[in-house]
């Protein structure tokens, strides 16, 4: 057999038209995906459209997934910011209500201290209006008992002896008022189980003989002004001025003295350091 072979069988093989048909088939649907997607050069009236691949749908479905993503980000960050603004709101109230009930007890706590302050303030100003109404009933008392006679005339015939109160009508004093030591105190009072301190002191010296007037301003200028380092039993003590003195007691020796005090200690003895009195007067 002869070596030469034809040469024509030696070229490419041509592409069939079937393959052509489906290159071109792909080409139009890249050139219609592009046209979809904003080719810059619009399409001829003569021109017959792309065909329509299936990279549309695909497109389609992941512009509609990402819008879906987009709103429910959306609608999530919103509604983490209400969930941030309800919880600022809240954390405001419980903070104005702490405040608010930190208020409340300090008003309360005020309220409670000016109350104590008044409470005080009105006990004093009746402490000193029954003072002072005592002082108005005891120079009415004198005013009224101005004219009456005293009768201390005996009081030079019963001398008491001993700077202690060793006479008979000292020592009786002092006994009459020891017998009453725990009796009420009652303002106006003369006996037999409640006194007033001017009821007490005018008693103990009825008993003993020797009238006194009833109220303490008279008791405290009825004898003779002593100091009160020259002290007998039975002298006369008193608070305030003489002639004006708002408590009398009996003094009952050895540095001590028995008087109707006040409501809450009634008759009591209690040494003169407990509360020293102004001066003395001594009848017997």
């Amino acid at each position: 057999m002869s070596p030469i072979r034809y040469q024509g069988r030696h070229r490419k093989p041509r592409a069939s038209r079937t393959t052509s048909l489906i290159r071109g088939g792909v080409l139009s649907g890249v050139v219609g995906t592009v046209a979809v997607t904003g080719a810059t050069t619009p399409a001829s009236a003569t021109e017959k459209p792309a065909e329509t691949t299936g990279q549309l749908p695909v497109l389609d479905g992941a512009l509609a997934h990402a819008n879906r993503a987009a709103q429910a980000t959306q609608a999530y960050a919103a509604e983490a910011e209400t969930q941030d603004n309800w919880q600022r709101a809240q954390d405001r109230a419980e903070a104005q209500a702490r405040q608010a009930a930190a208020e409340r007890r300090a008003a309360a706590e005020e309220a409670e201290r000016r109350a104590a302050e008044e409470a005080e303030r009105r006990a004093q100003e009746a402490a000193q209006a029954e003072a002072e109404a005592q002082a108005r009933a005891q120079a009415e008392a004198r005013i009224e008992t101005a004219a009456e006679p005293q009768t201390l005339a005996a009081a030079p015939e019963q001398p008491a002896t001993g700077g202690d109160g060793s006479g008979s009508s000292g020592n009786s004093i002092v006994d009459f008022v020891r017998a009453q030591l725990g009796d009420a105190y009652s303002m106006g009072s003369t006996g037999p189980n409640a006194w007033d301190c001017s009821g007490l002191v005018q008693a103990a010296y009825a008993q003993a003989g020797i009238s006194l007037p009833r109220v303490s301003g008279d008791q405290s200028v009825a004898g003779t002004q002593v100091s009160l380092d020259a002290l007998q039993a039975g002298d006369i003590l008193y608070w305030g001025s003489a002639g004006s003195a708002y408590h009398v007691a009996i003094y009952t020796g050895g540095g001590t003295f028995i008087g109707a005090q006040n409501p809450s200690t009634g008759v009591a003895e209690h040494s003169l350091d407990w509360d020293m009195p102004t001066g003395a007067v001594r009848v017997l």
